[in-house]
């Protein structure tokens, strides 16, 4: 009778309260428009750029010089030289971070919140729920950027030569990233739950990566920049190798486990209602 008893008051495994939130935070995204707009907008935005790039006369206004370029840079440059530069897939990363803000902007503006904290106290779950399922929209959309992408290379009439392992690494790096993109936006809108606007705008000055070259405008076009979000994120380049995908995961790591434990002890210390 004892074990029965102690069977039935068992708290659940952190497991188990992780696979809840995420199953019920998954049909959420899964149903409703959300995440269906983003990636369509993902997929459009290198069309737009292409079009953009091309001039009258339908030659390309030199922004490329190869059609994999609207997917990565040539170089991990930190400083933003021409639109080029930063015209590829790291704009998903602006994306990612909208689309965050208003999936968890929503969930305080229902009350949602508020009955999942009184059901569902483990704040770390909320926190790790949330960052998964931005990062993995975020990887989402880096594949119809990549499609849009292609697609819209084959219009400019560039050459698509390109080393394939560095352009796998490139496209691999930059999904890796996603993780610690949105632990970082995850992290922004639990300190300005009540300000949605505020947290849209962090996430997208954020997603530019303006402080980073602010930084690299300073210090110059150092790797050391590598060890920041947008640093690692440019990292990510058409000359790219297997040893940036192990700095693009390290860092993605650090920063998702970082944001994650800040992000708790807000939410366990503040009235997150």
């Amino acid at each position: 009778m004892e074990n029965t008893t102690m069977l039935q008051f068992e708290k659940p495994s952190f497991f188990k309260r992780l696979k809840g939130m995420l199953g019920v935070d998954f049909y959420r995204l899964f149903h409703t428009p959300l995440l269906y707009i983003f990636l369509g907008i993902a997929a459009i935005i290198p069309a737009l750029v292409s079009m953009g790039a091309m001039s009258g006369d339908g030659e390309t206004a030199g922004l490329f010089s190869n059609a994999w370029q609207i997917i990565a840079a040539k170089n991990p440059l930190y400083v933003i030289n021409d639109m080029g530069d930063y015209a590829n897939m790291n704009m998903v990363f602006i994306f990612g971070g909208i689309m965050i803000s208003i999936f968890i902007g929503h969930d305080y503006k229902s009350g949602y919140v508020k009955q999942l904290f009184t059901t569902h106290p483990k704040k770390q779950d909320y926190m790790i729920s949330k960052t998964l399922l931005g990062a993995f929209s975020m990887v989402c959309m880096c594949g119809t950027y990549f499609i849009g992408g292609t697609l819209a290379g084959a219009l400019t009439g560039l050459p698509f030569t390109i080393n394939a392992g560095s352009l796998i690494c490139a496209i691999l790096g930059k999904m890796i990233m996603s993780l610690g993109w949105a632990s970082l936006y995850t992290f922004i809108n639990i300190i300005f739950r009540s300000k949605f606007g505020i947290s849209i705008a962090l996430c997208f000055v954020l997603g530019t990566g303006i402080p980073v070259i602010g930084a690299a405008a300073v210090v110059g076009n150092t790797p050391a920049l590598n060890i920041f979000l947008y640093g690692s994120s440019v990292y990510a380049c058409l000359s790219a190798n297997f040893v940036s995908i192990i700095i693009c995961l390290a860092c993605s790591v650090i920063w998702a486990v970082v944001y994650n434990v800040l992000g708790t002890l807000i939410l366990n210390k503040r009235d997150c209602y």
